[in-house]
């Protein structure tokens, strides 16, 4: 029994580890995100701090509430990607865990 108690602790250590190693290289990663068919992009990374933003002049001389609309889309589609590869990183932690399907972290 008390092997199998230690077995599971040094499991527990070394995703703890891994989690962590997962998070300080997703927090460094930057991702883009764009809209209007690349009239605005987004640069943003793992962090959500958005590091660059990018539009097209003659966007805010045709339409400047279509370039609102398109700033905030490119921002969205920034945040879902940073949520995409933070979803596929972290699940690589868990993967051998036999976790139920569904079951969240707490972190």
């Amino acid at each position: 029994m008390r092997g199998q108690i230690g077995q599971l602790m040094q499991q527990a250590q070394r995703m703890q580890e891994e989690m962590k190693r997962a998070q300080e290289e997703i927090a460094k990663l930057e991702v883009t995100g764009s809209s209007g068919g690349g009239l605005v992009s987004v640069t943003m990374n793992g962090a959500h701090e958005v590091r660059r933003v990018q539009i097209d002049r003659k966007l805010f001389a045709d339409d400047p509430e279509m370039a609102e609309d398109l700033v905030a889309a490119a921002i969205n589609d920034a945040v879902n990607k940073v949520a995409e590869v933070s979803k596929n990183k972290l699940g690589g932690v868990t993967s051998g865990l036999n976790l139920p399907p569904g079951f969240k972290m707490p972190f």
